[in-house]
C-alpha cells in the first residue's frame, strides 16, 4: 500500500505541472504578442523615417529656391528698416547676413549708412522682407545645414 506522503508528494507535483503549463501558455502568448507589436513598430518607425526624409528634402528645395531678381526699380532700401527686421527676427548681423548672402559686416554698414546694397542684394533682401521669426530661423537652419 502507497504511502500517504508519496500520495500527497504525486498530487502536489500534478497540480504544480499543471498550473506551470497554464502560466507558460500565458507567457508564450504574451511573448509572442510582444514580438509582434515590436515588428509593428520597427514597421512605423521605418515608415516615419522616410516620411520625415523626403519632408525635409522637401523643405530644403523649398528654402534654397533661388530668388527671383526684382527689377531695382521696384525696391526700395532702407538702412532703418534693415536693423529693425533684423532685430524683429532676432538674428545676429552674420546669420542675417547668411539669409542674404553677405557678411555680418556688411550688414553693419548697410544699417549704419556707410554703403547701399547693390542691385542683386536688393533682391535678396526684398525676398527675406516678408519673413517672420521662425521662417527666418528655419531658412537659415535649412542652409547651414
Amino acid at each position: 500500500m502507497p504511502n500517504l506522503g508519496s500520495i500527497l508528494k504525486d498530487e502536489i507535483r500534478r497540480l504544480a505541472r499543471r498550473e506551470i503549463r497554464s502560466q507558460v501558455g500565458v507567457t508564450k502568448r504574451a511573448a509572442t504578442q510582444h514580438r509582434r507589436d515590436i515588428a509593428e513598430l520597427k514597421r512605423l518607425v521605418k515608415d516615419l523615417s522616410k516620411r520625415v526624409a523626403f519632408l525635409e528634402s522637401q523643405e530644403k528645395r523649398r528654402v534654397s529656391k533661388p530668388i527671383a531678381e526684382a527689377p531695382s526699380g521696384q525696391v526700395r532700401f532702407s538702412a532703418r528698416w534693415l536693423k529693425a527686421h533684423r532685430e524683429k527676427v532676432g538674428l545676429s548681423a552674420t546669420d542675417y547676413g547668411r539669409l542674404v548672402g553677405v557678411s555680418g559686416l556688411t550688414i553693419y554698414n548697410w544699417e549704419g549708412g556707410k554703403a547701399k546694397p547693390r542691385r542683386e542684394k536688393m533682391a535678396a533682401l526684398a525676398a527675406i522682407r516678408g519673413l517672420g521669426k521662425k521662417e527666418a530661423l528655419k531658412r537659415l537652419e535649412m542652409m547651414c545645414g
